[in-house]
């Protein structure tokens, strides 16, 4: 069921470019502003390879991934404005762009006005707006870059041609946004058309399809935040190429009282795959699998093997102390449950464990140590990566500048 159709954003981007019609003459004024942050770290890992040895690696962002950006406004007069945001994201250890991905990972534009904000392009998805906004795992960063767990369910946490209407109430208190993107035309049918042989060509269009390629989705999500505490909810509908639908939920709160923070939240992915009749279906949920093992995997994102799993949850519990004024702790708990498997080998539990200790020079730059640790139970398909690893301890230490 979708809550939320095309009609409804279009009558909503509607009111928002008439929300007033009597608009002052603008002056015309503009503002542009380059910024970034470059964070290089060392990691430390076990159980690495198919020897399982250990790894120690210069990463382009432990704490964040490196990145630089352009952003835009004009003011249109009578409280209206015109937005461009361009957001391209690098390996600073080598000085290269992110790999297998588009060199903008963000680019869009928009119009803002009394009643809303309506954009355009590629941008965040509904569950990764919500989730850094209301429960974020820490206070001075949304999430780990080199461990999140938190964004292995949020569905690729990007997606492209994406419409997007964001309201707030005055006092922001409510903030809320609804989202449709297109699929255009994204779909198997060419790939079909050379079966049986075809099936050779998956990994490089589930690759393809992840670089920028477009699927529809559609959802929302809604946040109440007042005082020190915040809640909110968010649902994305996903529809792959190959006709698969992924419905994704989250929920969670967080509360700030003094030099403490804590947050918990909730997250589940569900994808419906067709019944196997034929070899076209067979061959689309293949293409299908591939680019949701792709959202569910990886080392980054704490994720595990999804084999052919249809289900995960994600639970997460965390902690943040300010000890003084510049130096803050953290502690995170997740549990991970993953279910669906035909064969039995894909069902099993994951625990996700980190430890934070992030050290402030100054509003821009800071220095950070952490420890984490990641076991998966279960089917005998159940493991961190293709070489077998079912536990992994990490160890990272770096730097980050803002600018």
């Amino acid at each position: 069921m979708r809550l939320f159709s095309l009609k409804t954003i279009t009558l909503a981007a509607s009111a928002l470019c008439a929300a007033d019609a009597s608009l002052a003459q603008s002056d015309g004024t503009s503002k542009v502003q380059l910024w970034g942050i470059v964070d290089l770290a060392v990691r430390h890992t076990n159980n690495e390879g198919p020897t399982r040895d250990k790894l120690t690696r210069m990463v382009g962002g432990g704490m964040s991934q490196s990145r630089w950006g352009i952003s835009a406004e004009e003011d249109l007069g009578g409280g209206n404005k015109a937005l461009v945001y361009l957001e391209h994201r690098f390996d600073a250890d080598s000085g290269t762009p992110a790999a297998n991905v588009p060199f903008f990972q963000l680019s869009y534009l928009g119009l803002q006005g009394p009643y809303g904000r309506l954009t355009a392009g590629r941008q965040w998805n509904v569950l990764f707006d919500v989730v850094t906004s209301t429960y974020a795992s820490f206070p001075y960063s949304p999430y780990m870059e080199a461990f999140k767990p938190e964004l292995g369910v949020a569905t690729g946490a990007r997606t492209s041609n994406m419409l997007k209407y964001t309201f707030a109430t005055p006092d922001r208190s409510f903030v809320g946004s609804l989202q449709y993107s297109f699929d255009e035309n994204n779909d198997t049918k060419a790939l079909e058309a050379g079966l049986p042989t075809s099936a050779a060509q998956v990994p490089a269009y589930v690759l393809g399809t992840l670089n920028g390629g477009a699927w529809e989705t559609m959802g929302g999500y809604l946040r109440y935040a007042t005082g020190g505490a915040a809640v909110g909810g968010g649902y994305l509908r996903t529809t792959l190429p190959g006709g698969t639908d992924i419905d994704a939920w989250t929920l969670g709160g967080s509360y700030r009282t003094g030099p403490w923070y804590f947050n918990t939240g909730y997250g589940l992915n569900k994808a419906k795959f067709a019944a196997v009749t034929s070899p076209v279906v067979g061959f689309r949920n293949t293409v299908d699998r591939g680019i949701l093992g792709q959202f569910w995997s990886g080392q980054s994102n704490g994720g595990f093997m999804p084999g052919d799993a249809s289900k995960r949850h994600l639970v997460k519990v965390g902690v943040g102390y300010q000890l003084t004024q510049q130096l803050n702790l953290g502690a995170h708990y997740f549990r991970g449950k993953q279910s669906g498997s035909g064969t039995g080998a894909s069902n099993g539990n994951v625990n996700f464990m980190v430890a934070v200790a992030d050290y402030a020079f100054s509003r821009r730059t800071d220095m950070y140590f952490a420890v984490d640790h990641t076991k998966v139970s279960g089917g005998a398909a159940m493991a961190l990566d293709a070489n077998g690893a079912r536990s992994r301890t990490g160890i990272t230490a770096g730097v980050r500048h803002r600018f």
